[in-house]
Formats: structure tokens, C-alpha cells, sequence
């Protein structure tokens, strides 16, 4: 009998499913349901994440997409993005060995592959001990007890819409964990493709990274485009950094000109921990990256640097938040743009310190170059602070090539084109050389430098 009713609920599941995936829905938030809604009739997860899902589903319909009403995106229209409907992301193909050599920088790091947004290849193979990498997929499947007490707290379903929507759709990412007092030999590389299955889909990605007791690593995610145009990438990733852990963290966005890319990292921060940022942005039509980090125990440290470039008619926005909530905590800051055509930057950051923090140590800087006249930026560095003994400095500059240097170089020799290329990459490896990583130091200065240079 039980056999019979089993079959009677997963007969019911499927047609959900089926009844769900051929209505035709009327709006991008109607098309999310109705996808929610057919993986939630035939889903097989664990009551606690099905509630969590359908909380946060609650929480993104009842807010809906956010306007340039609201302070946080004042200056990004994610119009084009909520007026689209795009649906759940398809089976990709398979990856050949040409495409993870073009976008593994021609290093040898622990690749891990995901292609819209579902992960392909690279679990385990060649990790040290007390590493273990692992899918969403397969935590969620064994109803893993880490991925229940951590899932959604650094970014719960009332943190924003685009947060709530992926908590509430990912199907898949990465979890990493370093045990405590681990060293990681080399990167592990999340390489996240969207290929031509992609168009006109969302691919949600959900990460989560573990960094215990006084463990050392370096994560890269890198979004990429082979084939894919016209799709939506909205990815979260959460970091736990424990006491004592150290903690590089690599963002490459590097999608299709035609595609939309929102990506958020928090970040919580134990005792004497050191947490490194650094956001590299040349994708995507319209493209967001938040990163915030909480410095929860004291002399925690976290250094935040980004290099954005991008022209035609490229949107790139991001908004960073350190928040100090214990003494004795040093946090650096400083993003880099580069702007031509009719492309519009913006920057927004905040260094909020709480009353306890005091010796706080701050300092945030954004610098922008504009290449031409349409070329724009808005940028707005914030200082919060409710302590009375702190050290904390913020500053933003927006102007073009310096005319003096441009003359000096052309005085010897050089060309007003190269001198300008050449001019415009200083801007750039400035902030490049900040990457701790030497190969990826190395091949981001090339790309730069072949953008700049025609090299």
C-alpha cells in the first residue's frame, strides 16, 4: 500500500512540474514561481531547506526587485534585469580541455568546473588533507549538518532581493572547507561557464566557504562566457573566517557584454583572522558585486581592492561594507575603474564602526579614470562611526590622463595612441599589484596590458 501512495506522490510531483514549466508566465517574478514552485513539487530535499527555500521565495515577492528609489541602488537600474523573464538554466555541454586552459590562466591550481551554474568535474581529486571541496548538490543530498547551520546566515532571505532569489532557486555551487590548522598548497578555482544552453535563463549559484582555526587558502570564482549571450548570473557566496584563519578570496567577472551578472559576498571574521578581497570586473552588460565583511573578534584584519574596466555601453556597480564590531581591527580598501565609451561606473562604500570598536584603523579610497567624454562615474565613500578613539580616512578621485605626462612621453617617441594605452595600464597595475598571487597577478597584468596595449 505504501508503495502504491508513493507512486500516487511522485506521479503528482511530476505533473506539477510539467503543469508549471509550460505556463506561460506574464512577469519575471511570476516565471521564478512558477519555476520554484515545479522544483518544490518534485523536490526530495530536507524539510529545513524546503522552509528556508519557500521563506525566502515569501520574502523576494513581497519586496520585489529593487528601484533607484532605494538608497542602496540609487544610481543602477536593474530594469533590464526584472523586466526579463528568464527561466531555470539547462544542461550544459562538456567542457573541453582548450576552454579550462584559456580560463585557468595556464596555472596549476585544484579547478573545480560548474556549467550553468551545475557542477561538472574537479571534487576532490588531488586536495590535501583536511581539505574537502565539495557541490551544493551533494550537501544538500546527504542533508549535511555544516550546510544546516550555516546556509543563509551571513545572507538571509530579508538581506535583499537579488540574495533572497538565489537562496531560494540555487540548486547548485561549491563548498569548501579548511579544516583547522590546514595549509592549502595551491588556489582552488571555482570556474562557473555559462555556454549556449545559458540563453535566456538565470543561473543561480549559491558557494559557501569554511575556514577554521588558524587555517591558510586562497579561492578564486571566475564567471566566464563560452557561447552564452543573453543570460542572468546571480551568485552568492558565503565565508566563514574562524580565528586565527587566513583567508585570500579572488572574484573574476569576465561574462558575455550582453549578459547580467549580480554577485554578493559576506563575510564573518573571528579573532586575529585575515580576510583578502579583490574584485576583477571587465563583464557583462549590466554587472553588481557586493562585498561585505563583519570584523567580529578583535584584531581581525580585512583588505578589500577591486580593478573595474569596462566600455560601449557597460554598467559595472560595486558596494562594499566593512563593519567593525570589535577593537583593534585595521581594514584597507581601494577599487580602481577604468571608463570609455558610454559605460557608467559606480562605487559605493561603507565603513561602519560600532561603539566597541575602538582602534579602529580605516581607510577606503576609490580612484576612476575616464577615457572619454560620455564616460561616467558616481562614486560615494562612507565613514559611520559611533567610537571615539579611531583612525579612519576615505577619499575618491574621478579625472582623465594627466596632459603633462601625455606630453613627456610624446616628447620622446611615443605615439598619442600608445601613450595614452600605456598611461591607462599604470592606472591599473597600480592596483594589480596588490594581488598577493603571483600567477594571477601575472595574468591579469596580461590581459590588461593586451586590452591597453595591443600587445
Amino acid at each position: 500500500m505504501n508503495d502504491v501512495v508513493s507512486s500516487v506522490i511522485d506521479g503528482a510531483a511530476q505533473l506539477a512540474a510539467i503543469l508549471a514549466a509550460d505556463t506561460a508566465p506574464e512577469s519575471s517574478i511570476e516565471a521564478y514561481r512558477l519555476d520554484f514552485e515545479a522544483a518544490d513539487a518534485a523536490s526530495t530535499e530536507p524539510a529545513w531547506l524546503r522552509e528556508t527555500r519557500r521563506s525566502a521565495l515569501a520574502a523576494f515577492e513581497r519586496d520585489g526587485f529593487p528601484t533607484m528609489k532605494d538608497e542602496d541602488w540609487h544610481f543602477t537600474n536593474v530594469a533590464p534585469i526584472a523586466e526579463t523573464i528568464f527561466r531555470r538554466t539547462r544542461k550544459g555541454s562538456e567542457v573541453s580541455a582548450d576552454v579550462l586552459a584559456r580560463f585557468g590562466h595556464g596555472q596549476d591550481w585544484h579547478t573545480v568546473v560548474f556549467v550553468n551554474g551545475r557542477a561538472v568535474s574537479g571534487f576532490g581529486a588531488g586536495l590535501p588533507a583536511g581539505v574537502v571541496v565539495s557541490s551544493l548538490a551533494s550537501e544538500i543530498e546527504r542533508d549535511s549538518d555544516l550546510l544546516k547551520r550555516h546556509l543563509s546566515k551571513l545572507c538571509p532571505p530579508d538581506s535583499g532581493a537579488f540574495s533572497a532569489l538565489n537562496t531560494a532557486m540555487a540548486a547548485d555551487g561549491a563548498v569548501i572547507h579548511l579544516s583547522a590548522e590546514t595549509v592549502l598548497d595551491k588556489p582552488v578555482h571555482l570556474l562557473f561557464i555559462a555556454d549556449s544552453a545559458s540563453e535566456n535563463t538565470a543561473v543561480q549559484t549559491r558557494n559557501l566557504v569554511f575556514a577554521d582555526k588558524h587555517s591558510q587558502g586562497t579561492v578564486i570564482e571566475s564567471y566566464v562566457s563560452v557561447g552564452g549571450d543573453n543570460y542572468f548570473t546571480n551568485a552568492v557566496t558565503e565565508v566563514f573566517v574562524a580565528d586565527g584563519a587566513r583567508l585570500s578570496h579572488y572574484k573574476l567577472q569576465t561574462e558575455s557584454v550582453n549578459a547580467f551578472h549580480v554577485g554578493t559576498v559576506s563575510v564573518r571574521q573571528g579573532r586575529a583572522s585575515r580576510y583578502e578581497s579583490f574584485s576583477f570586473a571587465t563583464g557583462a552588460r549590466l554587472s553588481r558585486t557586493n562585498v561585505h565583511s563583519t570584523l567580529a573578534g578583535e584584531a581581525a584584519e580585512v583588505v578589500m581592492n577591486g580593478l573595474y574596466m569596462v566600455d560601449g555601453a557597460q554598467h559595472v556597480d560595486h558596494q562594499t561594507r566593512i563593519e567593525h564590531v570589535a577593537p583593534n581591527c585595521p581594514s584597507h580598501e581601494l577599487y580602481k575603474g577604468i571608463l570609455d565609451g558610454r559605460s557608467h561606473g559606480v562605487f559605493n562604500g561603507k565603513v561602519y564602526v560600532h561603539p566597541e570598536a575602538q582602534k579602529t584603523d580605516g581607510k577606503q579610497s576609490n580612484n576612476n579614470l575616464l577615457l572619454s567624454d560620455s564616460a561616467r562615474v558616481d562614486t560615494k565613500p562612507q565613514l559611520e562611526i559611533f567610537a571615539d578613539d579611531v583612525k579612519c580616512t576615505h577619499g575618491a578621485t574621478v579625472g582623465r590622463l594627466d596632459e603633462t605626462a601625455l606630453f613627456y612621453m610624446r616628447s620622446r617617441g611615443i605615439g598619442p595612441a600608445q601613450s595614452k594605452r600605456l598611461l591607462t595600464y599604470a592606472f591599473a597595475a597600480d592596483v594589480l599589484e596588490k594581488i598577493e598571487l603571483e600567477g594571477l597577478r601575472d595574468a591579469l597584468e596580461e590581459q590588461v596590458l593586451r586590452r591597453f596595449t595591443d600587445a
